[in-house]
């Protein structure tokens, strides 16, 4: 299955310069996290700012599954009334994730830790992604997979642990939701829950368990990695969140703004967390024109004002290392790298491999069918910029939001116009994004 049941295909073309002042949605990974610890707190949590796609909505209906109370007050506005450490109760339904990952997998963990039983089902695209390497560190806490489809996929039976045990655990890769599973099942188990990794992952999990009030302490751990070490069984305390807008959706925006001629943005509350920032470090090096300003922070995330004007961009060479800190946006990366002159090559994309598709065989269909040319090595995406993109083509997007997004930003400035066969999906993560964009002049039809 490659699309939707109802797919919504749509054609970008050459626009005008992009301007205006926009704050895109709240930023994904905070949101999941603000619902599912103001679920683990005693209290309540008020959260501004959510997030309102699709993955986040069914993170918030997880916690009611699982007792917690969880109310829209407004416009991005929400309150969690949570059930304390190990609260959660028995869902009398599996819990739905649709299209979600993250809120899939963190849900895991921190059902890991509770003495119930919970069935965890998505879409057609989220039953084909791997789970095992989640459920593995939570079998050594002592939680236990009763069922679970081909492959240790969804549908999958977790049965949480009565007496959740602390370990050490070294992660295989730089992944944050294996990272987080691991916290929020050791939440519930006494004593010293500790997590190593070679290559640091997204720290957000632990600068929100700090916000609520748990006792985490986050250490350099070799050249790249982390070592956190948490104490299990605290009390959390409700403590308001506001989400600052994600910097994976303003990612397309600014994309789009440095290849459309003339374009001049100003995206407010971007977050700036280092671990999160690596686009906007390589579109610098390209040459991009990315001002920050208006610096601020909350919950121990750190928020900036960006202002972003077209600019000629160059071929780079990106780390590896760089990978975890923006793996989800090489794909509108790679549209970037498409219209700057010279080669960009993107080194250490293994993880695109295990998302939402294979991102990396994707992007390389999506520039190749647009006329860029591009090659994969190992797991290396190298594209030869000739500074335009002769467009043209029928992007498949596979049930990917992010793959849709990075097709309709290169129609905004290729030679011919870029179709995609559906756009259903984006409404995951970034529901106003087709008439944020035609807001700013974007040519979509």
């Amino acid at each position: 299955m490659t699309q939707s049941d109802q797919p919504t295909p749509l054609e970008s073309r050459a626009s005008g310069p992009l301007t205006g002042n926009v704050r895109v949605p709240g930023d994904k990974s905070i949101s999941h996290r603000a619902l599912i610890l103001g679920a683990l707190v005693v209290g309540e949590t008020r959260i501004s700012g959510l997030l309102e796609g699709e993955d986040v909505l069914n993170t918030a209906k997880s916690m009611r599954a699982l007792g917690a109370k969880v109310e829209r007050t407004g416009p991005f506005a929400w309150v969690v009334r949570g059930v304390g450490v190990a609260g959660f109760a028995q869902p009398q339904a599996p819990l739905d994730f649709g299209n979600s990952g993250t809120g899939c997998r963190l849900v895991m963990g921190a059902v890991a830790g509770c003495p119930i039983t919970a069935v965890f089902d998505g879409d057609a695209s989220l039953r084909s992604r791997p789970m095992r390497r989640i459920v593995d560190p939570l079998a050594l806490m002592g939680a236990r997979v009763v069922a679970s489809g081909e492959g240790g996929r969804l549908p999958l039976t977790l049965q949480g642990a009565r007496d959740p045990l602390p370990i050490l655990y070294r992660t295989p890769v730089a992944s944050a939701q294996i990272k987080s599973a691991v916290l929020l099942a050791g939440l519930a188990a006494p004593g010293i829950t500790t997590v190593i990794e070679t290559e640091a992952s997204r720290d957000h999990t632990e600068l929100m368990l700090k916000h609520f009030g748990a006792q985490i302490v986050s250490t350099p751990e070799g050249a790249h990695g982390r070592k956190i070490v948490l104490t299990g069984q605290p009390e959390l305390h409700g403590a308001g969140v506001v989400v600052p807008a994600d910097p994976s959706s303003a990612a397309f925006p600014i994309v789009a703004a440095l290849i459309v001629a003339g374009s001049d943005l100003v995206l407010s509350d971007v977050m700036t967390n280092p671990l999160r920032t690596g686009l906007f470090t390589t579109l610098r090096e390209m040459g991009a024109s990315i001002e920050e300003s208006e610096v601020r922070g909350d919950a121990g995330e750190p928020m900036a004002q960006f202002r972003v004007r077209a600019s000629k961009l160059r071929g780079v060479e990106v780390p590896p290392e760089r990978a975890p800190s923006m793996i989800d946006e090489y794909l509108v990366l790679a549209v970037a790298a498409a219209f700057a002159e010279g080669t960009t090559i993107m080194r250490g994309l293994q993880e695109l491999r295990v998302k939402e598709s294979d991102r990396l065989e994707a992007t390389a269909a999506m520039l190749r069918v647009n006329g860029v040319k591009v090659d994969i090595s190992g797991d290396d995406l190298i594209v030869e910029g000739k500074g335009h993109v002769p467009g043209g083509g029928l992007v498949a997007t596979h049930m990917d939001h992010r793959i849709a997004m990075s097709a309709l930003v290169m129609g905004l400035a290729s030679d011919k116009p870029v179709k995609v066969d559906d756009t259903a999906f984006i409404a995951t993560s970034f529901p106003d994004f087709i008439p944020m964009m035609r807001g700013l002049g974007a040519e979509f039809s």
